[in-house]
Parts: structure tokens; C-alpha cells; sequence
């Protein structure tokens, strides 16, 4: 009898092919088959080095620089991974060299200014950041909006955005973030808009565009639903709760938004 004849396959085994959730594990006694056992522990270590590789900021600016967008680093107040990891405030604030680097820019009052942070996944933004971006602007290319420079952080978290926004005078920011990795999904990419940003603004005052990746939410999508977003920020005045995503409609009324460019 192989090892196999021990294993009970779950029911639901055939739908496990359409998610990356951990369904139709099946079990062997009590307990998980070896494979399954395994693929956790995969998983685990997955997530694990998402939050702890080091963030390439250089490698992002230049991917940035290539785009023909405008690139400026900066750090959060949080002086290393262990402080970040234990202090969140820290990664809610620029640190002193952050803002002397924003100092030229500051009150330039541009439409939008975009965040690149690593957030808890630096693997999320080295691996989405680029695409995204292309795709983001390929659909502001005909708005009319003034961009800020793109602000790349590091050691950050959402809320240093809103400090970000401040200091040039922002209309709006968007913060893209490394999110908190799942056992699934070590990669994947957040969406925060904030209009009018400032310090102390809430989580309730953003609205949030998650699961940006390969295996999630693509980066066409993401970016017309952003663009849908901030076009309606900007003439309410608002974001947040009170702003509902109702870009979809569009689609439903068979709208779909113009074909991928490049």
C-alpha cells in the first residue's frame, strides 16, 4: 500500500484550483498530509522574508526614473526594521533628513503626489511598484493633473503619506504599500488615497484598493479604479467612508475602461 492510500482527499479538492486559499487540504489520521504540512511551512517562511528583506530603494527610483516621473527618497522616523517592526508611530512620521529632502518641493501644491512605501512587504513593492505605475500612468496621461514628485519611503507605514501631502500642499496623496503578508499572498500590493492630506488624518478618511498582484487584482484595474476614485475625490472634495467605489458600474453599463497601453 503507497503512502498515498492514507491520504482522504477532500471533497471540495476541485474547487481548490480557482483560490490560493488553503481549502480541500484533505488529512491523513488526525492530522494534515506531509505535502500540506510542508507548503505551510513554505508559506510561513514566505511571509517571513517578505517583511524582513531589505528595501531596495535605489533599484525602485530608477525603476521610477525610467518611467519618466520624478523621484525623491526618503526615510520615516523609524531608524531601523526592529524599531519599525516595534514602533508603528515611528514609521507615521519623516524623519529629519526625510524632510529636508522634501524641502524643495515643499508647497509646490501639486494635484496628486504619489507614496512608495515598503510597508511590511518590501517583496510586494519590488515586485508590483513598476507595472502599477506604468499603468497608472498610462490612464492620468490625459487628466491634466499635476504630479508631485514620487516619494519613495522606507520604514513606512499609511499615515506618513498625510505628512508627505502636507508639507508640498497636496490636493491628494496615494500611498502604495507592501501589505501585511498572508500565508497566500506575500506579495501583494496596497492602494491608500487620502484626500487634502495632513497629520492626523484617520483610516476612515482613505480609501483603500487592496490585493493589487498576479494573482489578485491587476494593475489595470487597480489603476482605473484609482483614477475613478481620485476624479471623484477631487470634485467632492472628499475621501474615505463617504466616498463609495462605484467604478464597477461602469463596467456594468458596458463601459469598460480603454485597452492596457504598452
Amino acid at each position: 500500500m503507497t503512502k498515498d492510500a492514507y491520504v482522504i482527499e477532500d471533497a471540495w479538492l476541485k474547487l481548490a484550483g480557482a483560490t490560493p486559499a488553503r481549502i480541500a487540504l484533505g488529512r491523513a489520521g488526525a492530522g494534515l498530509p506531509t505535502r500540506e504540512v510542508l507548503r505551510f511551512a513554505l508559506a510561513h517562511a514566505q511571509a517571513r522574508d517578505a517583511v524582513h528583506t531589505p528595501f531596495d530603494s535605489e533599484k525602485i527610483a530608477g525603476e521610477i526614473t525610467e518611467l519618466g516621473l520624478e523621484a525623491v527618497q526618503v526615510t520615516s522616523a523609524a531608524p531601523a526594521r526592529d524599531a519599525y517592526l516595534r514602533r508603528p508611530d515611528l514609521g507615521r512620521k519623516l524623519s529629519e533628513a526625510g524632510r529636508a529632502a522634501l524641502a524643495p518641493f515643499r508647497d509646490t501644491a501639486p494635484d496628486l503626489v504619489i507614496v512608495v512605501a515598503d510597508g511590511l512587504s518590501s517583496t510586494a513593492i519590488h515586485a508590483q511598484a513598476h507595472g502599477f505605475l506604468s499603468a497608472l500612468k498610462a490612464r492620468i496621461a490625459g487628466e491634466g493633473w499635476r504630479l508631485g514628485p514620487v516619494v519613495i519611503a522606507s520604514q513606512a507605514r499609511v499615515a506618513l503619506g498625510d505628512e508627505v501631502g502636507e508639507l508640498l500642499g497636496a490636493k491628494a496623496v496615494v500611498v502604495l504599500i507592501g501589505e501585511r503578508p498572508g500565508l497566500s499572498s506575500p506579495d501583494s500590493l496596497g492602494l491608500y488615497l487620502t484626500f487634502a492630506p495632513k497629520v492626523g488624518r484617520s483610516d476612515a478618511e482613505r480609501n483603500c484598493i487592496s490585493n493589487v498582484r498576479g494573482d489578485g487584482l491587476s494593475f489595470d484595474a487597480a489603476a482605473f479604479k484609482l483614477v475613478w476614485l481620485l476624479k471623484e475625490a477631487l470634485a467632492r472634495r472628499l475621501t474615505g467612508v463617504t466616498l463609495k467605489d462605484e467604478s464597477d458600474l461602469l463596467l456594468v453599463a458596458g463601459h469598460p475602461p480603454p485597452p492596457r497601453i504598452g
